[in-house]
């Protein structure tokens, strides 16, 4: 009797024999994990439906829409005409946008120095530019008309953009120089770049010398080589100098027209070749 006893005590322990409240709890027990193992999983479904949703219209449908394109760094041109100039690439997206095409299009561009373009997905594409600067001015034949021409420390041709009305005063006009029609890209010949160096470097001075010289005309000499003609602004008379253009030169030059003009009035020309200081009369 005390076996059988016992086992009843076991199967009671193991739950065989439940009171009719007990079975009731413990199915409202298992009908709430249900409901919340349930409520997890659409939670879960969900999330992730929202989540690739915002992947879809945050990265996939601007990447294959017509790119964001940002430009700095210009200041004649506007960042329109920058894209416009991208146009033969027809990228249609984000994918279909070639940087070193993109690169190698604005570098073709005269009025522009440097170039860099990145792309950063999903579709922005940044282009910074360096715009060249000019040193000097002259005046060419473009499309049978004489228009100004920009150049650069290099030596580059370059047109002047707009109506001009933003060049610098201390910008001089460089007359003279054996080019007669310009093309992309094209470079003065090579034994006038020291000449353009030389200008470089003096407007470089925090004092603005050519402000004082209205025009310098190069006047080529047998075997090659060259001399200048200096117009001062405020005067009309030439000054003959070589090839060597310097902050001293110029200084020396002003000197000199400045004696020149309180002993004589009618000069028309002054010699300050050979290292000695002639004039020539009206």
């Amino acid at each position: 009797m005390s076996d059988l006893s016992i086992r009843f005590d076991e199967l009671e322990d193991e739950g065989f024999f439940l009171s009719p409240d007990s079975k009731s709890k413990q199915k409202e027990k298992e009908k709430n994990d249900s409901f919340s193992k349930a409520v997890k999983i659409i939670f879960i479904i969900l999330s992730v439906c929202v989540f690739l949703e915002f992947l879809f219209y945050k990265f996939i449908i601007p990447s294959i829409e017509a790119p964001v394109v940002s430009v700095t760094g210009q200041d004649s041109y506007a960042a329109e005409e920058i894209v416009e100039f991208l146009r033969p690439m027809n990228a249609q997206n984000w994918f279909d946008f070639n940087v070193e095409q993109a690169v190698s299009i604005l570098a073709s561009v005269s009025g522009i120095d440097s170039v860099s373009v990145k792309k950063t997905f999903p579709n922005k594409i940044y282009i910074h530019i360096e715009e060249r600067e000019p040193v000097a001015l002259t005046f060419l034949t473009v499309n049978d008309r004489s228009v100004a021409v920009q150049i650069d420390k290099n030596g580059v041709l370059f047109q002047e953009k707009g109506d001009g009305a933003g060049t610098s005063a201390d910008i001089p006009i460089l007359s003279g120089l054996p080019v007669e029609h310009m093309s992309e890209g094209m470079r003065i010949p090579s034994k006038y770049r020291a000449l353009i160096e030389q200008i470089a470097d003096i407007r470089r001075k925090p004092q603005k010398y050519f402000a004082a010289v209205s025009e310098i005309c190069v006047v080529p000499k047998e075997y090659g080589n060259y001399e200048l003609v200096l117009i001062p602004a405020k005067s009309k008379i030439r000054v003959l100098t070589d090839r060597t253009l310097n902050e001293d030169s110029l200084k020396y030059m002003m000197v000199v027209l400045d004696v020149v003009n309180s002993m004589e009035p009618n000069v028309s020309e002054i010699d300050l070749r050979y290292g000695s200081v002639s004039y020539r009369k009206k």
